[in-house]
């Protein structure tokens, strides 16, 4: 069973959100990384790029695959980190914390329409797994 903090939200795309006022820190769920493997290099943008949620602001290459990587919430990019340029399968030891991707700006309270609790990301793995 994946690990899934239930202080965040998580998109179908397989993404985490988590709010921290006008900014919102965003990485892979511990389910992506399991179903990608060994993280051997992860691709961010620059800080002052602009994205539309949905859209796909970088990519995670793994011994399995490269994977865009999609921004749950609207936002310009405010912070990538860093550790991720010399250390990416931090991605796959601690993808809440230290594996965190980037955090995002967003104008004023972000739009979390579409996105999941814990418990509602829960279920659809279990559902998508059937």
């Amino acid at each position: 069973m994946a690990n899934t903090p239930t202080d965040r939200l998580y998109s179908k795309d397989h993404e985490w959100a988590e709010i921290e006022g006008d900014l919102v820190r965003i990485g892979l769920t511990d389910h992506a990384q399991r179903q990608l493997g060994d993280v051997v290099f992860v691709e961010l943008p620059s800080v002052g790029d602009r994205f539309e949620s949905g859209e796909p602001f970088g990519s995670v290459e793994s011994v399995k695959a490269v994977s865009e990587v999609y921004v749950p919430v609207t936002g310009e990019v405010a912070e990538v980190n860093p550790a991720l340029n010399d250390s990416p399968e931090l991605v796959n030891d601690d993808p809440y914390a230290d594996g965190w991707m980037i955090r995002l700006r967003t104008d004023g309270p972000p739009n979390t329409d579409g996105l999941l609790s814990a418990d509602e990301y829960a279920e659809y793995l279990e559902a998508d797994s059937d």
